[in-house]
């Protein structure tokens, strides 16, 4: 049985926050988890960085779509500091794998610095 890690924790803590739509709305929230010099290949294939992520989450508005399912959480400390996490989500059928790499901050808070979304199908 893997030990327990307070940075992996803390990343899986921070991963779950942004999935919240509420987080998701607001520009404050998300940039409180996002370092500055966060990217991101989506799994619609486009590039993001921080600001195009925060303004694109942050103005989308999806009435009646189902939440988000997550799956398969796992995390993995790779070095003092950096977190890589791996997980698989689920939306209306729309499935992706999904991978985040966060980085603990200077005031000792975890950000995430890389995620990457890769489409699957369950068939």
């Amino acid at each position: 049985m893997p030990e327990l890690d307070d940075a992996v924790d803390a990343a899986i803590e921070g991963e779950l926050r942004l999935l919240d739509p509420a987080v998701r709305r607001s520009p404050e929230l998300l940039g409180a988890l996002l370092h500055p010099d966060y990217f991101e290949f989506g799994a619609s294939g486009r590039r993001w960085d921080r600001a195009s992520i925060i303004a694109e989450l942050s103005a989308t508005r999806e009435p009646g779509v189902r939440p988000l399912t997550v799956s398969r959480m796992k995390g993995v400390r790779l070095g003092p500091g950096l977190v890589h996490l791996t997980f698989d989500t689920d939306r209306n059928g729309a499935c992706a794998h999904r991978s985040s790499l966060w980085r603990q901050g200077v005031e000792g808070c975890w950000l995430l610095y890389f995620h990457q979304g890769t489409p699957f199908s369950r068939e």
